[in-house]
């Protein structure tokens, strides 16, 4: 079969494509057969092509302005015959470049790695029977269903089509979505102009249809466009931009301090040898080599720990606008609720029936008030739950461990209702076979399916949909006898209120007829002369980790607003028993209000208001943008194809992962793998703290530069010898950002980090408070390295062990205030000592490493240096421990400060 996969298949009748193919438009593939083409024609996957190559990844880590000075470095000392200097300096950035090839390649993988998770799925039919599979497992011969937000998974041979189209910009690049059809075509038709195919990678924006699979993988036409295809790639963040940006201008400010030190020391009589290593060792000193491995590593660490909490970032701006949030405008089915539909009262033939049972298991009870009752006796119940069974495309499976729904919640929950009254959902189809579909469309909040009535009998039409949809096009209803009798709609409306406040989500069933000889839809409206059959109102009980989750984003100052589709006293019912809405709370906002709203008082009314109901998907993106009109960082969730342009203009997107629509997987930054509120607010904390993390290693790295170019710049200008050489200043900016800095990116987030308000986006990443503290710290580290240094001098030590005593008060200056920065505005003893236990070993690393580099003889060679006594270190210690007392205190005055003001 291999060889007619290449044939033009939208010039054939779909009748002699099934036959190539051999398969069945009903039955679709056996497993067996399925499983075999699978091992025959592989996945259904397009092969990566190749990247950059391990080596030119590790070459363009030199392509970076920092690296540039520290290879002019390597120049300078080569010229001036400072061997070992070269040699270091260079190894430096030798080992810089290798670690930073491969955090790059690690981060392109954990990308890859998301995006497997990320993976596809489709509705095909195998062996008679619809079943969800992920597309990797699509074989040529697969009969697949599309539904509106479906991501075409292969290319197809459409076999029907209802009201489809299909989006197919990504393929050519046309912005209008194409409108198909099941008909044969030219041969000569151009790949745009063939409405009989889908292909793969397009999107289902509306309609349904079912298309059999003739290519898979690289066979497909976007496996052809190699163009489309790019490596993977890791993304720029607007964080990483502002770090590009400040590594710029600190180019050219080290640039200018390393030519005034240089100028300075030749007016002073200097020998230039010596001004130049001094310029070497300033601008290797100003140079905070481990900030863009901290960046990658710490947004990296974040975006796994959201994973493993059910958030996976698609794309890294998210990480860091997520600790801005403000607001989160979330739906209910699924995300503040279980999404574990029961229908739990049926309205028809005026009566009001109620049903025992829960889940999905279809055993239970029927009752009218307090007496049970035989559900086949009221011939008005039945035909409303004989609508809620065929107006559905889910199904009840028996597994192992117990009932399943494979498909909507809210179809099962029909289902289960039905089968209760010992319908059964292949009997009664078999009765009133399907022949067309209305699918259901956001805009006009309806389903609706055309059923043969047999022979000689009328097209029967079953529809179920929400009541300001349905009821105004019902003239007639069912009696308790089941005799047409005039709607009584104000009845109607009344109990569907009282279901509603009950917080039942309620849905009308109703039905239609059309002429015998109908194939289809055709012409006809599906509202025509409606009968109303009845209400069935379902339960979905709120979530019991949405109302710990809503709680702890109100007292971290985000709002949350519920934004659903349902009525709105079944929105307010729910919102009052998770704690969005106080007991006496009445304010809903409703689409139709919300219609007759202008502008300006929509964008006041937004503030205020909480529950939003019966919203559509555009009075979504209107809400998104009156909420930003106000300031605020808003996150929206959506599954749907129409929520797509409300999760493109928020500024987090959240797509459903479970029951979400690719194409509102595609528009968000976030996807939940669970549909839970709770991971949203758990994916906000892990936001703030991996920008909190962020900031706390710029804090803890900058003073180290600060405080070397000023001992280089202060012994300029004094006329003495360089109390830290080039090599050492590598030495110490390297290992301390890999063992101490990083550390850093692995403390949990601090207590109360969701009891403080969402951070301004435009506010500077440090604030004046942390910038005094960066000076303090840097100027506290100048001059005990310059004291020691002068000190060990003066007591008759070499100036090698004089520049290793220098040495060693810096790394230890630095160890000390790495535990002043494990909180910004907190003592260490406040998080516990013992919970970044990374940093711990961190530490243990670097006092080993500096015994090695003090005390034996080749790391004396290779750095300049020489063994050092007891005393010295003592002194080193105090002067170390006297820099986390000093920052501590200033940490105690500044809260003591900010309490008083408050």
């Amino acid at each position: 079969m291999a060889s007619i996969l290449s044939r033009h298949w939208h010039h054939l009748p779909s009748r002699e494509v099934l036959e190539l193919l051999e398969t069945d438009p009903e039955k679709g593939l056996d497993i067996l057969e399925a499983g075999e083409r699978r091992a025959r024609f592989g996945p259904n996957a397009l092969s990566e092509r190749p990247g950059r190559g391990p080596l030119l990844r590790f070459l363009l880590q030199f392509h970076q302005p920092l690296v540039y000075i520290l290879l002019a470095a390597c120049l300078v000392t080569a010229l001036l015959g400072e061997w070992v200097d070269t040699g270091v300096i260079f190894g430096v950035v030798l080992v810089n470049a290798l670690l930073g090839s491969i955090q790059e390649s690690r981060a392109i993988q954990a990308i890859k790695a998301l995006a497997r998770i990320m993976t596809r799925e489709a509705t095909v039919i195998r062996g008679g029977r619809k079943q969800v599979v992920e597309s990797l497992d699509l074989v040529p011969g697969d009969v697949v269903s599309m539904q509106p937000g479906d991501k075409v998974a292969a290319d197809l041979r459409l076999l029907h089509a209802h009201q489809l189209k299909v989006d197919e910009s990504a393929l050519t690049g046309e912005s209008l979505p194409a409108e198909k059809h099941a008909g044969t075509l030219k041969h000569d038709t151009l790949l745009a102009d063939r409405r009989n195919m889908a292909y793969s990678s397009t999107l289902v924006t509306t309609g349904s249809a079912l298309g059999v699979v003739v290519a898979t993988g690289d066979d497909t036409e976007i496996g052809r466009i190699s163009t489309l295809i790019s490596e993977a790639s890791i993304p720029e963040t607007p964080l990483t931009r502002k770090i590009g940006a400040f590594s710029r201008v600190l180019l050219y400010v080290i640039l200018g301090l390393a030519s005034m030190t240089f100028v300075v020391g030749a007016l002073y009589g200097e020998p230039w040898s010596d001004m130049f290593m001094a310029a070497v060792a300033l601008a290797v000193g100003a140079i905070p080599e481990g900030l863009p491995a901290a960046l990658t590593i710490t947004l990296a660490i974040g975006v796994g720990r959201m994973a493993k909490k059910h958030a996976i970032i698609r794309k890294l701006p998210a990480v860091e606008t997520l600790g801005s949030t403000t607001v989160i405008c979330s739906d209910k089915t699924g995300t503040l609720t279980k999404n574990q539909m029961t229908v739990r009262e049926v309205m028809a033939g005026g009566k009001t029936f109620t049903l025992s049972g829960g889940g999905y298991t279809p055993e239970g009870m029927f009752s009218l008030g307090e007496q049970s009752v035989d559900p086949q006796g009221h011939p008005a119940l039945m035909e409303c739950l004989t609508a809620g069974l065929l107006c559905n495309d889910s199904r009840l499976q028996q597994a192992e461990d117990g009932w399943r729904i494979e498909g909507d919640p809210t179809e099962g929950a029909l289902i289960v209702a039905a089968t209760k009254a010992s319908l059964l959902q292949d009997g009664v189809s078999e009765t009133l076979p399907r022949i067309d579909l209305w699918p259901f469309d956001a805009r006009h909040r309806y389903m609706a399916t055309l059923h043969d009535g047999g022979i000689d009998q009328p097209r029967v039409s079953y529809l179920k949909g929400s009541m300001e949809a349905l009821l105004p096009h019902c003239r007639n209803a069912l009696d308790a006898a089941g005799e047409l009798v005039p709607v009584d709609s104000k009845a109607i409306e009344q109990r569907a209120h009282a279901m509603a406040q009950q917080g039942l989500r309620v849905l009308l069933f109703a039905r239609g007829n059309l002429p015998v000889e109908a194939a289809n839809w055709g012409a006809h409206n599906p509202l025509e002369n409606l009968v109303f059959l009845g209400l069935q109102g379902m339960s979905d009980p709120p979530r019991s980790d949405a109302l710990t989750a809503v709680a702890a984003c109100r007292a971290a100052g985000i709002q949350v607003k519920m934004v659903t589709g349902d009525h709105a006293a079944t929105a307010l019912a729910i919102a009052r028993h998770i704690g969005l809405a106080p007991a006496g709370e009445t304010r809903v906002l409703s689409g139709e209000a919300i219609a007759r709203l202008a502008d300006a008082e929509f964008i006041d009314a937004v503030e205020t208001t909480t529950v939003f109901a019966r919203v559509s998907p555009e009075q979504k993106l209107r809400l998104v943008e009156a909420l930003q009109n106000h300031g605020h960082v808003v996150a929206m969730t959506g599954d749907g194809v129409n929520d797509a342009p409300a999760l493109r203009q928020a500024d987090i997107g959240v797509a459903m992962g479970r029951v979400g629509t690719e194409v509102a997987k595609e528009a968000a930054e976030m996807v939940l793998t669970d549909d839970n509120f709770a991971s949203i607010e758990a994916a906000v904390e892990e936001g703030r703290g991996v920008y909190d993390n962020l900031v706390k290693f710029i804090t803890w790295t900058l003073p180290t530069n600060l405080g070397e170019a000023l001992v280089i710049m202060v012994a300029v200008l004094a006329g003495v010898s360089l109390p830290i050489l080039p090599v050492q200043i590598l030495w110490i900016n390297m290992t301390t950002a890999l063992l101490l800095g990083l550390t850093l990116a692995f403390e949990p987030g601090e207590p109360g980090i969701m009891a403080r308000p969402p951070r301004n986006p435009r506010q500077a990443m440090l604030h004046l408070r942390l910038v005094l503290r960066i000076v303090l710290v840097g100027v506290m580290l100048a001059a005990a390295c310059f004291g020691l240094y002068e000190w060990a001098l003066s007591n008759s030590a070499s100036e090698a062990a004089a520049r290793t005593v220098a040495v060693n008060m810096l790394v230890m200056g630095e160890l000390f205030y790495l535990f002043n920065c494990r909180s910004l505005s907190h003592s260490m003893f406040a998080l516990g000592v013992w919970s970044n236990r990374w940093l711990l070993a961190g530490v243990a690393g670097m006092i080993l490493l500096q015994l090695a580099f003090t005390y034996t003889p080749a790391m004396n060679i290779a750095f300049h240096g020489a063994p050092i006594g007891l005393d010295a270190w003592g002194r080193i210690i105090a002067l170390a421990a006297a820099i986390y007392a000093v920052v501590g205190m200033e940490k105690w005055i500044d809260q003591r400060l900010r309490l008083k003001t408050v």
